[in-house]
């Protein structure tokens, strides 16, 4: 299956399975990462009411000109974001859903950046 389909289909797959695992609840929601090729984004979700708590993107800030939210140091300011959030919002315990995405780079940048500005997960 896996050499014929794309990556994003087999990304697709891997989030599915570890969406079977993962479920955010109201005491500790779920923090999701999707990353696209320029830009890192992260949520923090509870899924039994299916509504955001907080969220936080590489967007924020930029305006004109080509800025790039596709390099580690996007990536962890959005996790620096995410965690203040969230922990205005009284979060301090999350589960992490990496999105289907390898745990390493940008995600591993965010998670890391999310755990020292006070999230636990």
């Amino acid at each position: 299956m896996i050499g014929k389909t794309s990556k994003d289909a087999n990304r697709h797959l891997v989030h599915a399975r570890i969406r079977k695992k993962v479920l955010g609840t109201g005491e500790r929601p779920r923090l999701n990462v999707y990353r696209s090729l320029n830009h890192i984004y992260a949520q923090v979700i509870d899924d039994l009411k299916g509504v955001t708590l907080a969220a936080a993107n590489s967007l924020e800030g930029q305006k004109g000109g080509k800025h790039t939210g596709g390099n580690l140091a996007s990536a962890k300011a959005v996790g620096k974001n995410i965690a203040e959030r969230a922990q205005a919002k009284g979060i301090a315990k999350v589960v992490f859903d990496r999105g289907g995405y390898i745990f390493h780079g940008r995600v591993k940048a965010l998670a890391e950046a999310a755990r020292e500005a006070g999230l636990k997960f």
